[in-house]
């Protein structure tokens, strides 16, 4: 009787395991779309001269509004909104940060933005793998680092007044370590979502909550690439 209940509860747990490996990739595809998606329209935007026209522009401020908004609109509204809206507003996100993002490319120089990608590539695939093989609970850390994350906003907000390159520099070192370990947390959280059973339950349900997943990891990556290019990007002269 116990061996047939321990053979019985060993293929629940490889149920729950392929599962939650099969929702994980269902979101990294998603959210390898949204960074190849903001990486195009990147370069479109400064082969195009586009990038210069915004950054001129009040419109580069409206832009930046238009997408904290999205993600504030998806990420409360996503129970109540079909699975296509999130979808489209995630796509929409990605676009929409390309254009803000190309701005960069007017401040460092290609080789630059290229090699800090290449090294938040690599910061954010280890960790991904931490946050999916560790036995250790990382909530109460996730708790810790939205404190930090809420810090880094108000600093940042402060130093736009200030204009201090010395805090931009203490900002953009905690982002780095706030943003590793967010990776960590979200790829932990979206893992236990796929083996608390999430692929049973529709069809909508698993597309909003791998857009959602997708969300986080987007932001986790493009962020830790901002700070990481602030600490080590090389200007341009």
């Amino acid at each position: 009787m116990e061996t047939k209940y321990a053979s019985t509860t060993a293929v629940h747990a490889k149920a729950r395991q392929e599962a939650s490996t099969i929702f994980l990739a269902k979101v990294f595809n998603w959210m390898a779309a949204g960074l190849a998606l903001t990486g195009i329209v990147a370069w479109f935007a400064v082969a195009s001269g586009l990038t210069l026209s915004i950054a001129r522009s009040p419109l580069y401020i409206f832009l930046i509004l238009a997408e904290l908004g999205m993600v504030f609109y998806l990420a409360a509204r996503v129970e109540k909104m079909k699975a296509a809206t999130a979808t489209a507003l995630f796509i929409g996100y990605a676009a929409l940060n390309g254009l803000t993002l190309s701005v960069i490319f007017l401040r460092y120089t290609g080789t630059s933005i290229a090699g800090t990608f290449m090294i938040t590539a690599g910061m954010f695939g280890a960790m991904a793998v931490y946050g999916m093989v560790t036995k250790r609970d990382l909530s109460g850390l996730g708790s810790f680092l939205f404190m930090g994350l809420i810090g880094l906003i108000l600093a940042s907000v402060v130093n736009m007044f200030l204009g201090s390159s010395t805090l931009h520099l203490a900002i953009s070192a905690v982002g780095v370590l706030v943003f590793v370990g967010l990776t960590a947390y979200d790829v932990q959280r979206i893992k236990e979502m796929g083996e608390q059973g999430i692929m049973s339950q529709g069809e909508s349900t698993v597309q909003k909550g791998a857009i959602l997943g997708a969300l986080a990891l987007y932001l986790d990556f493009i962020n830790l690439f901002i700070m990481l290019l602030s600490l080590f990007g090389g200007g341009r002269d």
